[in-house]
């Protein structure tokens, strides 16, 4: 049996993850800073910013925010994005670097953080063409917390029903129709990412799609 993976294990990977996208980011040009994201309403330079700050943001001063913007959650995360979004692309990145040790984060269980930041890089990089070998327990991780449970993303309701199976890697959950892809095509879908359903296979595809084509509240 594998042994649960700990807080210090995902916290490791966090660090990583985060200084492999500040090694990717550091290659932009002030075009690819402004160009749209995988996440709607941010640009590549307004995700980062958002990475930072909730690398910097611990539980109070989260509920503090949050009250402050009567909790309009769009709000919240604008004014605190706004924090962390420099003059320059160079300055934004500076800030990120600073965060990329952080053990800081809001209310909820480290794997959510993970799964934000995976998701969130994956947004940068796959509209600028930018590979990135995600190692695959991080990939496991993610999808499989995804799976198991809804946080800031409708992850759970969007699979449930279905069959969800990795072709690289361990992870196989739930019952039903099959869905079949990379772990790191499953885990973006199940964030609410509909184009990677088009990296999937099988005969649940259609259901999920059908279910991200639906209002969803994305990370």
């Amino acid at each position: 049996m594998t042994e649960p993976i700990t807080n210090k294990q995902l916290w490791a990977a966090i660090h990583a993850e985060r200084a492999a996208l500040a090694e990717d980011l550091a290659m932009l040009n002030d075009k690819q800073w402004a160009s749209p994201s995988l996440c709607e309403r941010w640009n590549v330079e307004e995700v980062v910013a958002h990475l930072s700050a909730a690398a910097s943001t611990g539980p109070l001063r989260w509920i503090g925010s949050a009250l402050g913007a009567r909790f309009d959650f769009e709000l919240h995360n604008s004014r605190r994005l706004a924090e962390h979004l420099g003059p320059t692309p160079a300055d934004t990145l500076s800030q990120f670097r600073q965060v990329i040790p952080s053990t800081t984060s809001p209310f909820g269980p480290v794997a959510a953080w993970l799964g934000e930041l995976v998701v969130h890089a994956e947004d940068i990089r796959r509209p600028l063409g930018i590979a990135h070998r995600l190692p695959i327990e991080t990939a496991t991780e993610v999808a499989g917390f995804f799976s198991r449970r809804s946080f800031t993303v409708k992850s759970k309701e969007t699979v449930a029903g279905l069959r969800v199976e990795a072709s690289d890697g361990p992870l196989a959950s739930g019952q039903g129709p099959l869905v079949r892809g990379t772990t790191l095509a499953l885990a973006m879908a199940m964030a609410g990412r509909a184009a990677f359903c088009d990296e999937l296979e099988g005969p649940g595809v259609a259901t999920l799609r059908s279910r991200l084509d639906a209002p969803n509240t994305k990370i």
